[in-house]
Order: C-alpha cells, then structure tokens, then sequence
C-alpha cells in the first residue's frame, strides 16, 4: 500500500511538472505576442502587400449573423460595448440621413443567450450614438438632439435603470464616441460636428473643450459632414477616428489631464467609425469604414497594427453593410452594421480572429 502510495505520489508530481511547464510555456507565447503587439514608431501608412497578407488568409474568421434588426422600426445599429458577462449593449439611432424619422432611438442589451432588453428609449428626431462602459459598469451613453440644448448631451444609467444626464452640450454640437479614463474619473466625448473632444467628471458636472483641433473638425463639403467619431481610451492616450479625412488620432493624456501632441497613427480610410483594442495591452486596432453610410469609400474592417500600416479584413462581400463599429472579447470580434443600403439588413456579426494570420501580418 505504502509503495503505491509513492507511485501515485510521484505521478501527480509528474504530471504537476508538465502542467506548470506547459502553462510557463503559454505565459512565455503570451510574452512574445504582446512585445510583437505593443506600440512602434509610426511608420508611412498604407496597406500590406504579399502573398502572406492576401484577403483569402483573412485575419477573422467564422463570420455569422448574431442578430437582426428591423430597419423601418429604426433599429439601425450605430455602437457597441461587449459586457464582461457575455452581453453586449447597441446603440439604435432610431432615425438617418437617409430614412424616415418617424422611430425614436434605443439603447439596448443583448444577452450571452439572445434576449433583448431596451434600456432607454429617446424621442422621434434624436439619435444614441456612442455608449461605454465605466469600471464599475455604469453605462454612458450619447443622446444627439439636434437644436435641443435641453435634452443634447451624455447620460449614465443610474442602478435602477433611470437615465440621468451627466454633461450638457450646446444645441448645435453633435455628441458621438465617448471613452471614459482608466481611473473611472473623467468621460470623454467626441463632438462629431465642432471638431472638440470633451471632458467632464462621471459624476456629472461642466463640460470642458478639452482639446479643440483642425485634425478633429469635419470637412464641410462632404455629403455627411462628421469630423472626430470613434473615441477608446487606451494605454493613457485617447484615440480619435475622424470620419471624413479617413485618419486615426493619437493623443496622449498628461499627468495633468491635458492633451498633449496630436499624432496621426494612420491616414487614408475614408468614413473610418468607431474602433477597439485587441486587448487592453495591445494597440493593434479594428476599425470599421462605414462607407455606404454616405457612399464615400468601401464597406470594410480593417486591422491598424501599431506601426500605422493596415489591411482589410472583412468587406462587403462578408455582408458588412454601413459597418459603423467593432468590439473585441478574447478572441471574438463584433461588428455593428446599420444597413443603409438597399435592402437594408442591420444585424450584429461575429467573427473569430485568426491570431497566427494575425502575428504573422505583426512580424512583417
């Protein structure tokens, strides 16, 4: 007995040895990816070339339709927050530059099992564009009424569901990506119309111009004149996507809380919207062109790795129609589509990523 309670003993330590070097040997892979992954000096922008980067060996796979939306009803999906607990919470504009404004817009969640909630419920005219999620899980979210100063502005959530609205905004400035910072103090918001990023305490309270630049405004001229639209906090750096001249920002925060110098990540992607992280450690980013929105440039998903180099990932022939948004959980991507051309199909897709395509188009 004694002797087989030795040879059971040293099993186990067997096979102790070989989990802790096969999860050293994980930890090590993990090491290696993010030192790949993490920030470079930029580079001149552009896209990859080489039979390594060809679309055919995508970087995101397993496309699928995850849900649907009723057009006509104003269910047109425009933002995206993945839940820790597997749900996800939409935007719905509820009206468009292109549709009949007879629907108001929504905030919503949907379940790890598919069950919808709306959360809040705007007025005919108005739109909830961006949304994000606090540390402590408080939702903000963007309420654009245009000419309204009463209503214009972002809310938060409170615990019992009531919506309270936490920065006033101008009648005449259009509030769209928000990010809040990595303390939980202060939220950010992006004004699409006024080229501004503003701040204000989560708690509610005055809202600051924050950083007001050339590089966030609009281009009056284009058919949909928005200018800084997708907003993350990320690595203490706010990120900006500008709509109409096609770049990613980034700004770095100082431990003052000011802005410091703008720097253009990347350039050349005509109506980019909103974007994520693949990770909180990494500054590989998803980012979608929302081109059908206004017709100016291609339906696609690209990958922005840190150097400022890029490549689509999923187009239209994936079904991406009007893509407005992206969302990153382990290794599975969200993409929100608002459907605005013909026939009008707004859905939520997922997608896996592909991290050895993804690593391998990193390394070159």
């Amino acid at each position: 007995m004694q002797q087989q309670r030795q040879q059971t003993a040293r099993r186990s330590a067997s096979s102790a040895r070989r989990f802790v070097k096969r999860n050293v040997g994980i930890a090590l892979a993990v090491t290696a990816t993010a030192a790949v992954l993490v920030s470079a000096p930029s580079a001149s922008a552009g896209t990859r070339h080489g039979t390594g980067d060809s679309y055919s060996r995508s970087v995101v796979t397993d496309v699928r339709t995850a849900a649907t939306f009723d057009f006509g009803a104003g269910e047109i999906p425009e933002n995206i927050t993945a839940n820790p607990d597997g749900s996800v919470t939409l935007s719905m504009l509820g009206s468009c530059a292109v549709c009949e404004r007879t629907h108001g817009p929504e905030l919503m969640r949907i379940s790890a099992s598919g069950e919808r909630t709306v959360l809040v419920t705007g007025q005919v005219g108005e739109a909830i564009s961006g949304n994000a999620r606090g540390g402590d899980g408080t939702v903000y979210y963007a309420l654009w009424a245009p000419g309204n100063a009463a209503r214009n502005g972002v809310y938060k959530l409170l615990a019992d569901g009531t919506p309270q609205r936490v920065a006033a905004l101008p009648a005449d400035s259009g509030p769209n990506g928000l990010a809040v910072d990595a303390a939980g103090r202060i939220l950010y918001i992006a004004d699409s119309l006024k080229g501004v990023i503003w701040s204000v305490p989560v708690s509610g309270g005055s809202v600051t111009p924050w950083l007001t630049d050339a590089a966030l405004a609009p281009v009056p001229t284009e058919a949909l004149p928005i200018g800084a639209n997708g907003l993350r906090f990320h690595h203490g750096a706010l990120w900006i996507s500008n709509f109409n001249k096609g770049t990613l920002l980034r700004v770095p925060v100082t431990i003052a809380g000011a802005a410091g110098p703008i720097r253009v990540v990347t350039g050349g992607l005509p109506n980019i919207d909103d974007l994520s992280f693949l990770t909180p450690f990494s500054d590989v980013v998803f980012a979608a062109q929302n081109g059908s929105s206004s017709q100016n440039g291609p339906d696609r998903v690209v990958v922005i790795y840190p150097d400022g180099t890029y490549k689509p990932v999923l187009t239209s022939a994936d079904g991406l129609a009007s893509p407005s948004a992206t969302a990153v959980r382990g290794d599975r991507l969200y993409i929100t589509d608002g459907g605005v051309p013909e026939p009008h199909d707004p859905k939520l897709q997922t997608a896996r990523i592909n991290f050895p395509a993804l690593l391998a188009g990193a390394a070159r």
